[in-house]
């Protein structure tokens, strides 16, 4: 913006600006005046005198026209990420004159896009103008901005004024939710390490139990599982999958915001994170969410909350819990660290050669996430086993 365009800015806020019309009249008036000094017409100063009249009247006009209206906000409801914002502002004209030709700017943060301009024609008097404009937001997060400006130039066209009001604005912008119909990482927790659970073996032979899902034949499944009359309904073998009595153990969900990510791989973190606690929520397990910057935390909204205003390399204020947890980072140096029991999902960062020689020292199961293939895939994979070096 250079200074004439800031001038005219700064004008327009505080006081009016010219609009083109203005500027033309302003000039002819000028041209009238000059030429009455000259030839001492007189009607060329009558000219020369309406046109100033006009021109005064017309920068008074459109201030006092906006100072009778206030905006107001509605709450905006919160949306997951690809979806669209619903923005709904209020204009109310308390004068007892209908107000014209208007214009509301909506002044949004520029990740969201340029500000929102929405015309309209007339405010009746003592009335409320209800708007709604609708803004699609693919990046999670939380948006705040504060004003609208209105601004016109009615009703002679000459001269535009704008004037700030405040109507404060919070989008809330939740994460992905992949819709997992099974989930290794979670329905495998505490099978091979606590009593509570069943062991491999005993999963491996069971034939009988609360069967949680039937998915298709998977090569070395075994036979016993399979569910013969579901099979023949669908055309393929189909599996049973037992229910697995979790006994009350706690999953704790951690990601590792403190740590240096890259942006797009700690995106798609975020979404596993959400991923796997509405998945546990899902199959009624106690689970909850651990961030460096918040702790702790359960719940639907809070945690969805919390994974919208969450940022990679934030300050830590509570040290990671020492129970087993899945622990979601892309420094696989702090795999070793983990307790037993835990799981991992590792996102390769740039240096994965040199990584991928300090694994871990704890023969964990987990998951690393490849670049090249969808999420919701990846996440109902089999588990690997780190191998230390």
């Amino acid at each position: 913006m250079n200074i004439g365009h800031k001038i005219a800015d700064w004008l327009e806020n505080r006081a009016v600006t010219p609009a083109y019309a203005g500027w033309l009249l302003s000039g002819m008036t000028v041209f009238f005046f000059g030429s009455a000094t000259n030839t001492m017409s007189g009607w060329l100063y009558v000219l020369s005198g309406g046109g100033l009249a006009l021109l005064g009247v017309a920068a008074v006009l459109p201030g006092k026209s906006l100072r009778s209206l206030e905006v107001r906000r509605r709450t905006i409801e919160p949306v997951s990420a690809g979806d669209q914002i619903t923005v709904e502002l209020e204009i109310e004209n308390r004068d007892r004159q209908p107000k014209t030709l208007l214009q509301v700017v909506d002044i949004l943060p520029f990740v969201l896009g340029e500000p929102v301009v929405r015309p309209i024609e007339v405010i009746e008097p003592n009335s409320t103008y209800r708007d709604t404009y609708y803004i699609e937001v693919r990046q999670r997060g939380i948006y705040r901005w504060q004003d609208v400006h209105l601004r016109t130039a009615a009703p002679l066209g000459l001269f535009w004024c704008r004037r700030s009001r405040p109507a404060k604005a919070v989008a809330v912008v939740y994460p992905q939710v992949l819709p997992l119909s099974t989930c290794p990482l979670i329905d495998r927790i505490g099978q091979e390490d606590s009593p509570q659970f069943y062991n491999r073996s005993r999963s491996q032979t069971a034939t009988e139990g609360l069967t949680r899902n039937l998915r298709p034949y998977r090569h070395g499944d075994p036979t016993r599982l399979i569910h013969w009359r579901t099979s023949a309904r669908y055309g393929e073998l189909r599996v049973r999958e037992l229910e697995v009595a979790a006994g009350g153990q706690e999953i704790i969900i951690a990601l590792d915001s403190a740590a240096l990510w890259e942006a797009k791989e700690f995106e798609r973190a975020v979404t596993v994170a959400a991923s796997l606690y509405f998945y546990a929520s899902k199959r009624l397990l106690n689970v909850k969410l651990w961030t460096a910057g918040t702790g702790l935390v359960s719940g639907n909204r809070v945690v969805l909350e919390t994974l919208a205003a969450v940022n990679a390399a934030e300050e830590a204020i509570d040290s990671r819990s020492k129970l087993s947890i899945i622990w979601l980072t892309q420094n696989s140096a702090s795999l070793s660290t983990l307790s037993q029991g835990s799981r991992w999902v590792l996102w390769p960062s740039a240096t994965a050669e040199t990584d991928e020689k300090i694994l871990v020292k704890h023969d964990l199961p987990g998951l690393q996430i490849r670049s090249d293939r969808p999420l919701e895939l990846q996440l109902q994979d089999t588990l690997e086993r780190a191998v230390s070096y």
